[in-house]
């Protein structure tokens, strides 16, 4: 069995709030053949993170009803819950250094959304899942 995902097998939890932008991951995932959900509120998309045994999620900073920040601590301690799981967080919102920091140690990748395409997000996808 290989343990390692790909693109034809790999589950993708996108947790983003922003129609426009969650529609337009969703899309580009799809084409290449991953499997993907998308929550756009924060506790829907722990609830899923935990019950849906994800490859990769893609996770949003500033969400309704509970921020990545929450979401993220939440899944990777004290125990983590999501051990097999690779986490992207993607922001727009500027984190001073030691938040980034604390996020960068819990998460496998740390994107600005402004200056990722669609294109280039599924290059990092890629890399943080092989």
């Amino acid at each position: 069995m290989n343990d390692q995902p790909n693109n034809t097998t790999a589950k993708i939890l996108i947790i983003e709030d922003d129609r426009f932008i969650g529609e337009m991951y969703t899309r580009s995932l799809r084409s290449a053949g991953y499997q993907v959900d998308w929550s756009v509120d924060g506790q829907q998309g722990l609830a899923a993170a935990i019950a849906g045994q994800y490859d990769l999620i893609l996770l949003d900073i500033m969400l309704p009803h509970k921020t990545g920040n929450t979401i993220l601590r939440e899944l990777r301690t004290p125990e983590d819950k999501i051990p097999n799981t690779r986490v992207i967080v993607m922001t727009n919102f500027e984190q001073d250094e030691d938040a980034r920091a604390i996020m960068e140690a819990d998460a496998n990748a740390y994107l600005i959304k402004a200056d990722i395409t669609p294109r280039r997000m599924l290059e990092v996808i890629a890399q943080v899942l092989a």
